[in-house]
């Protein structure tokens, strides 16, 4: 039988190989340009949100108005302020997205999904100024634990929630992964609807633009994912 001090032994050489294998695989994805195109696309995206929201806000200063639309889901649901768990909720795929990245050692794929993510968000961006739509009737607002972090509550289609959350559940490849990923999106989308932070179109918007998204990155920007680029090469 082995003993203690050589199974020790034993769980610090793995331990040490895996560290290895992770910090390797990490300065290569650093060394990547498609890591920084994939990182620009999503501060682009996040910045092209705010500044839709601070022009739709400038747009209501003038004295304009944003239409309210009848929605047949929202007409026939009560209202029930969710915010905070629709908030929350939505972090977790987030955090989820490391953990399994750094478990699954999917390092190679951190370019593909930044601009996957990237793209959604620049896309929302613009249409959300498109066809711009006023906020849900009787819909109260984030709640003051989220409601800093974005300037102004404008903008609805499609839904950021459900179409980010989505996006995640589609990158994720294990199964364990994306049954959570599927269980905080059915959250997510119920508590949306209750809170009425969102049309019924938005938020089933969200996830047809993610699919769509993704499946055009799969088809044009495969070289993104650094694991596939090494196959080609081989």
């Amino acid at each position: 039988m082995k003993s203690f001090t050589d199974i020790t032994e034993q769980t610090k050489a793995v331990t040490k190989k895996y560290r290895s294998e992770a910090i390797e695989s990490l300065i290569a994805v650093f060394s990547s340009r498609y890591f920084y195109i994939g990182s620009f696309s999503v501060l682009a995206g996040i910045g092209l949100n705010i500044a839709s929201q601070t022009y739709l806000h400038n747009y209501m200063s003038e004295g304009k108005t944003l239409p309210m639309l009848s929605d047949l889901i929202l007409d026939n649901l009560p209202v029930i302020d969710l915010s905070l768990v629709y908030d929350i909720v939505c972090l977790i795929p987030i955090f989820l997205m490391f953990v399994y990245i750094a478990h699954k050692k999917e390092y190679n794929r951190i370019p593909f999904i930044l601009l996957m993510i990237g793209i959604f968000y620049i896309v929302r961006g613009v249409f959300i100024v498109l066809t711009p739509f006023g906020n849900p009737p009787m819909f109260g607002g984030s709640d003051p634990l989220f409601n800093g972090f974005s300037k102004y509550e404008l903008g609805v289609y499609p839904s950021g929630h459900t179409g980010n959350v989505f996006m995640l559940f589609l990158l994720v490849k294990d199964f364990l992964y994306k049954k959570i990923i599927l269980i905080c999106l059915t959250i997510v989308i119920i508590t949306l609807l209750l809170s009425h932070g969102h049309y019924s179109i938005d938020i089933f918007s969200g996830i047809f633009f993610s699919y769509a998204i993704k499946v055009y990155g799969m088809k044009h920007f495969p070289m993104f994912d650094l694991s596939y680029s090494k196959k080609e090469m081989h």
